[in-house]
């Protein structure tokens, strides 16, 4: 079986969500006499060197990746699929789908999940390699179990999983929904076997969603129905690597299901959150003094009443990029006009004489970018005292949903947004209308997200910019069937490191 630390590092610069790069994996078998290493990457076929035996582990490996992500997809047979008509009283069910026979599924898995097979291919083919050089060399069988890790097999997994033998399907399934968000920091040895298990963990319970792991900890935001999350929060706080850290209100929850995700991502990367910087360099052990919903709600109310606020001793500063901030923020924050996360040390940088001697109340979502914000603003020694908000804006707002939050709260789903009051502080791009809704720009080339109101797009202003918007006129006007996804005109034209601010 393959070895679960062997899953590819994903560079933190890839985002969970975004592309399906890997990083190289070089595999030597000791009888291949190959002048240069034999690559395994995403986007190749894998192709074999005319050496027979190498053809030949790689077909083995490869039938062996296609039946076991099959054999993963199993389900007990259902009203919809009942035992007369599904193989041995089972189907399959992946990506929301439901299959009664082999070759439905396997047809599937082919066209929909092949980086999937490739992945696991590669881990077999690595096993293989392992075992060989083991075989050939005996007394090396030692170091080379030390160096792989401790190995992860179907058993063993599935003895980690949750029992849900009294749990029909469609319980699981179906019913009401949420939409969990968490992440936990501490030392995690083996990422790839940690990987292994929630991959088969999310995929046990239906779930979908996006989850983050790496040697600092693990970042995940999962959906299904609450039957599901509930039997998730169980099985991650009854883990041995969580259970003494993670408790049942480090979860946050909203009104959401399986449907706010289009599928399940589960990686190793270098942080489970994209700052930029080693963790090594930059770690969650240095991070701020955290405050709960309470007391932040105190600080900022004592910031408030200072008059005049810009002569006040005191920043309150939200960590989120700006289209975040723009349609919901605390009353009287400063938010840096940022795109991404990892331009957040650079804007700290740019304008530390703003910070010289300041106290900073730090926020953002679900707390997870203050742990390495602050402990990156406290690395520059200007600050008298960096806090942040425990459980994020996310658990602020279950406490109090009228307090100085006002606005959306900003989603990586689907949703894109969720709400506990009635207010709206972002305009359309196009009349400035109140509006908060996102839509992503409708130029197939461009990957952001546009406010414009119904109105508006009624008359076809539905791009993020009007250079977006003639742009792709033009490409559906004279479609070339190949679109490359680029940033937009008016995206090249927001500075890294802005001058100006809120």
């Amino acid at each position: 079986m393959p070895n679960c630390s062997d899953t590819a590092m994903i560079p933190s610069s890839v985002l969970l969500d975004g592309g399906d790069e890997v990083e190289c994996c070089i595999l030597r078998f000791p009888d291949l006499d190959l002048k240069d290493p034999f690559p395994l990457t995403a986007k190749s076929n894998l192709k074999a060197e005319s050496d027979t035996s190498v053809r030949k582990k790689y077909a083995f490996a490869k039938k062996k990746a296609f039946a076991l992500f099959v054999k993963a997809k199993e389900v007990p047979a259902t009203a919809s699929c009942p035992p007369a008509m599904c193989r041995a009283g089972l189907g399959w069910k992946c990506c929301r789908q439901t299959f009664k026979d082999l070759t439905g599924i396997h047809i599937h898995v082919a066209a929909q999940h092949s980086s999937d097979v490739w992945q696991q291919t590669g881990l077999i083919l690595k096993q293989l390699a392992t075992e060989a050089n083991t075989s050939s060399n005996p007394a090396s069988a030692d170091e080379a179990d030390r160096l792989s890790g401790p190995t992860c097999n179907s058993q063993e997994l599935s003895d980690r999983l949750p029992d849900t033998s009294h749990i029909s399907f469609d319980e699981l399934t179906s019913g009401v929904g949420e939409v969990l968000l968490y992440y936990c920091y501490c030392e995690v040895k083996d990422p790839g076997r940690l990987c292994a298990w929630q991959k088969s963990l999310c995929q046990h319970l239906n779930l979908t969603g996006k989850v983050r792991i790496a040697s600092e900890g693990i970042n995940g935001t999962v959906g299904g129905s609450k039957v599901a999350t509930s039997l998730y929060i169980e099985a991650m706080l009854s883990h041995p690597l969580f259970k003494t850290i993670l408790c049942r209100e480090d979860f946050k929850s909203s009104a959401g299901g399986a449907h706010c995700f289009p599928d399940l991502r589960v990686g190793v990367f270098e942080e489970i959150v994209p700052l930029g910087i080693n963790p090594n360099k930059v770690s969650y052990k240095e991070t701020g003094i955290h405050l709960s919903p309470e007391e932040f709600h105190k600080e900022v109310e004592k910031h408030l009443s200072q008059a005049p606020q810009a002569e006040s001793d005191t920043i309150l500063l939200d960590c989120r990029n700006f289209y975040e901030s723009k349609i919901g923020h605390f009353q009287g924050c400063l938010a840096p006009d940022i795109r991404k996360f990892s331009y957040f040390p650079s804007y700290i940088d740019e304008h530390l004489e703003l910070f010289k001697n300041k106290r900073v109340l730090m926020y953002c979502t679900g707390g997870i970018r203050c742990e390495r914000g602050s402990a990156y603003l406290r690395t520059k020694a200007a600050c008298r005292e960096v806090y942040q908000l425990k459980g994020g804006i996310h658990k602020y707002l279950e406490e109090f949903p009228d307090g100085f939050y006002r606005g959306k709260l900003f989603v990586f789903d689907e949703r894109y947004t969720i709400s506990s009051n009635e207010d709206v502080i972002a305009e359309c791009r196009y009349c400035g209308t109140l509006w908060d809704q996102y839509k992503l720009c409708s130029s197939l080339h461009c990957r952001q997200l546009v406010l414009t109101c119904p109105s508006c797009r009624a008359k076809g202003f539905t791009a993020c910019c009007p250079v977006c918007q003639e742009k792709g006129l033009k490409l559906a006007s004279n479609p070339s069937g190949w679109i490359v996804k680029e940033a937009c005109e008016c995206t090249d034209r927001r500075q890294r490191v802005p001058v100006t601010h809120m």
